[in-house]
């Protein structure tokens, strides 16, 4: 194993959204980012097809569009980073447009806004109906290409945090067959993504498989809120991994959810139909499907002959699929899709550890609670990634006076480190499983003390191999909150305790070490046995 190390004043791991606002609002600060995939590519956010949540319509509002974050995060959202959230949404979408995104906009100039589940207002800022995601990011790389002060190291995946003293002092990374990077710095962003790709329906990439949760945990820092996994409904079934989504604007815009027999499910279930809260869809697609009825996202009338034009991702996706969704109803089913827990963090994103900070999905700001209001996700990572290089410069830990970071040639072997190993992959096979099996849409404690025991076994055997330990950690820390939050509320549906508990209504807070004692207790236990 060859190995190198390199002095830097700020790391940022992780190249998605989150990471690539901080960098650019640090300029002209010497920064390396550091990251798995060639820019735009293995990043979450460039998938995110509703768009950016901001209330910037006439009579919309910040404090309607904070009641509604609050009211979808089922009782345990921090009021106070709602409103931070909310209120700083317009001038993060005019941050996005001056960086060169081609928001979607009417014949009168003004942007073009939709109305996606949960939200009292129209207030989705869209590209292209469904390529928010992929428009942002590429006028983010292309604005980060014109930094001289911005180095990105592509090909190595961080997958160690280097600490003294409950103080970061730098990241480990590796790349190829063993080729190691360390990244001496005091001062480290996580912006590395979620957790999907620990399930084995997920629409997130294979990098997002919860390392940077582990590696934050196994450094001493405390998670929050990590037993919340939010399910997008409307995957398209279509036995692909990851699975292609079809976009919450459909519903926006009048799709509906129907059975084979053509019947709308949700109209008997919520008040909102299509557009109630994701986790209510998600369970009666979920049942739908179960129940051998299916479950189907006709957009035939209300989209129709114009789907190409105005879903053109969409439109592929299906196509891709062999599904023509002008005149066939699209079969769906839900997905792993997004992480409301991570790593817990204050209003400017900071973690327990002394020089980490936390942004994007990887962080748990107590914006979402227990279920994320749509396109809230794309806006809490530019907000709080702004608000991370804000902290960082008013406190001064970095010097301005370098125009430039000194770059170091780094060979590689591989271009992209090969996250899941061909050796690996009957476990990691079988840990998504275990994960979709028990610790899904929906839970109960038999299957997540069956799941616990055979992930903590797997774990155990793989305790040297960082990446599958890293994996394993998460999977573990996720399955252990799970059992421990005795009620069900928004993203977190458990079977035996299938009401909310007002005992329950706060967030939760864990550690590696409380994690790993709690595990004991679950796995000992008689009466945890007995459950």
């Amino acid at each position: 194993m060859s190995s190198n190390w390199q002095q830097n004043e700020i790391v940022i791991v992780g190249a998605g959204l989150a990471g690539l606002f901080v960098a650019l609002k640090l300029s002209p600060a010497p920064v390396t980012i550091v990251t798995s995939a060639p820019l735009g590519k293995g990043a979450s956010s460039s998938w995110a097809q509703g768009g950016i949540a901001a209330a910037i319509e006439k009579g919309d509002t910040a404090f309607a569009h904070a009641m509604d974050t609050i009211a979808a995060g089922a009782g345990i959202v921090n009021a106070h980073i709602a409103h931070i959230l909310t209120s700083q949404a317009a001038l993060r979408v005019q941050d996005l447009l001056s960086y060169g995104t081609p928001f979607d906009r009417n014949l009168e100039g003004d942007l073009l806004l939709s109305r996606e589940a949960a939200h009292s207002a129209r207030r989705v800022v869209r590209v292209k109906g469904d390529k928010a995601g992929w428009a942002i990011m590429k006028a983010l790389i292309s604005a980060v290409r014109t930094k001289p002060n911005i180095q990105v190291i592509e090909g190595y995946t961080a997958k160690k945090l280097a600490t003294k003293k409950n103080a970061i002092t730098g990241v480990h990374c590796w790349a190829g067959k063993g080729q190691h990077l360390f990244l001496r710095s005091r001062n480290v962003v996580l912006a590395a993504g979620g957790v999907g790709a620990l399930y084995k329906i997920t629409t997130n990439p294979e990098q997002a498989n919860g390392e940077a949760l582990a590696m934050a945990a196994k450094a001493g820092a405390i998670l929050a809120d990590t037993e919340f996994v939010q399910f997008h409904p409307t995957a398209i079934n279509a036995n692909a991994d990851p699975a292609p989504l079809a976009t919450e604007a459909l519903r926006g815009d009048g799709a509906t959810l129907i059975n084979k027999n053509g019947t709308r499910f949700m109209a008997p279930l919520h008040d909102d139909g299509e557009l109630a809260p994701r986790d209510i869809v998600a369970r009666a697609v979920f049942h739908e499907n179960r129940e051998g009825r299916g479950a189907f996202l006709d957009c035939r009338e209300v989209i129709g002959a114009d789907f190409q034009e105005l879903f053109p991702s969409v439109y592929k996706k299906c196509h891709d699929a062999g599904i023509d969704p002008i005149t066939q109803p699209i079969p769906v089913a839900p997905a792993a899709h997004f992480h409301m827990g991570g790593i817990h963090t204050d209003a400017y994103g900071r973690t327990t550890l002394n020089g980490l900070w936390a942004c994007g999905e990887v962080a748990s700001t107590g914006a979402h609670g227990a279920n994320r209001l749509a396109s809230n996700s794309l806006l809490e990572a530019v907000v709080f990634a702004g608000r991370v290089a804000e902290d960082l410069g008013k406190n001064s830990l970095f010097s301005t006076s370098s125009k430039q970071n000194k770059k170091m040639k780094i060979e590689i072997e591989e271009t992209i480190e090969t996250v899941i190993l061909s050796t690996h992959r009957k476990d990691i096979k079988e840990m998504r499983e275990l994960m979709d099996r028990y610790v899904g849409i929906e839970r109960n404690a038999k299957g997540l003390r069956n799941a616990l025991e055979r992930l903590t076994q797997m774990a155990d055997k793989h305790q040297d191999h960082l990446t599958l330990s890293n994996m394993l950690t998460t999977a573990r820390i996720i399955t252990i909150s799970a059992f421990m939050r005795k009620e069900s509320r928004g993203g977190h549906y458990r079977t035996d305790y299938d009401q909310t508990d007002i005992k329950w209504a706060h967030r939760s807070f864990i550690s590696l070490e409380q994690a790993e004692q709690t595990a004991c207790n679950i796995l000992n236990s008689d009466k945890g046995q007995a459950q």
